[in-house]
């Protein structure tokens, strides 16, 4: 990386990514109850964000309607930043975003954060089910996001007409804009316009560092932002001790692998062992798209995290943990607010 002066873990902001798992043997309501309870424990434990994925068609995630989520957290929470990790603007009229996201902003001032993603976050049959009339592919985002963005505030040129439609709640919000991205697109966008940026190194690390290179090198300050701010999206996985951990690890390993494979479900358990679950080709791909993980013992973990936080000189890091029992879940999220502390 460039100049820079070392980052000290204590210093960092941490930050939770909840994909809202379903369990197999679970339903979403269960999934939803847990998020909320994991949420009020992060906050207690002094986690700055709580974000949610939009993810569509997928019957281990219960996060689909990611803005009605976000309402039910940050009606049961006090203090914590709720947001979206992301919502992936393409699939919606950016109009409707701006409303929802006015609403939560208008319901939990000072609270709210509205990260957005140019992926369809689903499956191709998912994506024209979600945007019938829409043609996007997500090459049109940079418009979406303009014209979402001057639904908030719409434009105070001399002779220019008042629009049309606005957004109302949300017309005149001030909601902090995050970009996410897994390449280099977003973040150079981010840098054009000169908001924070969040990478999503927990499954697509190999671009992560390139794209913060060009982010910083090309950052042009706004009024919404002075200098570059990024946030790095990692796995997280915490026990007693090492071999615990990366037994709790085989759930996200078999998520990954059934990825892979083409196929989707539930949040399975953890096994003993992934030798004869996956072939060694599968092994290796795997293990390259989680490389930014930290899992393993407080220690282990903690070594883990600070060798990132030298790599990518992150402002922030946001912390992923698909565990297949919620109080082992939570477990994890305390041990790693303690080390972080």
């Amino acid at each position: 990386m460039s100049e820079h002066t070392s980052k000290r873990l204590s210093d960092t902001p941490l930050s939770v990514l909840d994909l809202a798992p379903i369990v197999t043997g679970s339903t979403a309501a269960d999934a939803l109850r847990n998020s909320l309870d994991l949420a009020q424990h992060a906050e207690a434990w002094g986690y700055k964000r709580y974000w949610l994925a939009e993810h569509h068609n997928m019957p281990g995630i219960a996060s689909s309607a990611t803005s009605l989520v976000i309402g039910h957290v940050a009606a049961g929470t006090k203090s914590i930043r709720v947001g979206s990790g992301g919502i992936m603007l393409p699939n919606h009229a950016p109009l409707v975003i701006a409303e929802q996201f006015g609403t939560l902003e208008s319901l939990f001032p000072g609270r709210i954060d509205l990260g957005l993603g140019r992926a369809p976050g689903s499956d191709q049959p998912a994506a024209r089910a979600l945007r019938r009339g829409l043609t996007s592919d997500g090459q049109n985002f940079p418009e979406q996001l303009a014209e979402l963005r001057e639904y908030f505030h719409p434009s105070q040129e001399p002779n220019f007409s008042p629009p049309i439609v606005r957004a109302i709640p949300g017309e005149g919000l001030d909601i902090p804009i995050w970009l996410l991205g897994s390449s280099g697109f977003s973040a150079q966008l981010a840098s054009q316009l000169g908001l924070p940026f969040a990478f999503a190194s927990h499954f697509a690390p190999d671009y992560l560092l390139p794209a913060l290179d060009a982010y910083r090198s090309e950052f042009r300050p706004s009024a919404a932002l002075q200098k570059p701010h990024v946030m790095v999206g990692m796995n997280a996985i915490v026990a007693d001790t090492d071999e615990e951990a990366h037994y709790l690890a085989t759930s996200l390993y078999q998520t990954f692998l059934n990825i892979v494979r083409g196929r989707t479900g539930q949040l399975l358990p953890p096994v003993a062992s992934m030798d004869g679950l996956w072939n060694a080709q599968e092994q290796f791909y795997i293990r390259n798209m989680l490389r930014y993980s930290a899992i393993g013992s407080p220690e282990t973990v903690k070594a883990r995290l600070e060798n990132i936080l030298e790599e990518t000189q992150a402002d922030e890091l946001i912390v992923a943990a698909q565990i297949f029992d919620h109080p082992t879940r939570l477990k994890s999220y305390r041990l790693l607010a303690e080390l972080v502390q």
